[in-house]
């Protein structure tokens, strides 16, 4: 399988997407988001990016970022990955092999967001996801997104980092 691609320091946004094995709802117990909330906020804090939108639904995750310099997106996004795979199963104790416990999908998918019109539309899509999935009728009943950040509530999953890109 050929390697995909990531266009690192291009000075840009990035809209990241990553998925649950075999698109498995892994993300829908409460215990799963709390965990990989806590290590994007680890990985945050760690890599120096800004989180500009989010949302976490039951089989994938939408985040769009602002990386710093040099930062490997691929590299970035596999740590959360890793760190809330071996989070979640060694707090469930699940009592299957290691060989055969699979969170995730191996690859994550980007997307250089080449102008603020792009970063909003991206953090708009986030915002609209789990509407358009029917899982609410309202992007603010989602609580697992930016959304109620973007609408004045600060308490959230999440904080959003105020970045000229959103000014």
């Amino acid at each position: 399988m050929p390697r995909l691609r990531h266009f690192d320091n291009e000075d840009t946004a990035r809209f990241i997407t990553f998925s649950c094995y075999r698109r498995q709802s892994s993300l829908n117990p409460l215990l799963a988001k709390e965990i990989l909330v806590e290590q994007i906020a680890i990985a945050k804090e760690k890599h120096s990016f800004k989180l500009l939108g989010y949302v976490i639904m039951p089989e994938h995750v939408h985040l769009v970022i602002f990386p710093t310099p040099n930062t490997r997106v691929g590299y970035l996004i596999g740590e959360i990955k890793s760190f809330t795979a071996r989070r979640y199963f060694a707090s469930t104790n699940i009592g299957l092999p290691d060989s055969k416990r699979v969170f995730w999908e191996k690859r994550c998918y980007d997307h250089n967001c080449r102008n603020v019109l792009s970063v909003r539309e991206k953090i708009n899509y986030c915002h609209n996801n789990p509407v358009k999935r029917d899982l609410v009728d309202d992007p603010g009943q989602w609580l697992w997104s930016s959304y109620n950040w973007y609408m004045g509530i600060r308490d959230v999953p999440l904080l959003i980092d105020e970045h000229e890109i959103l000014i």
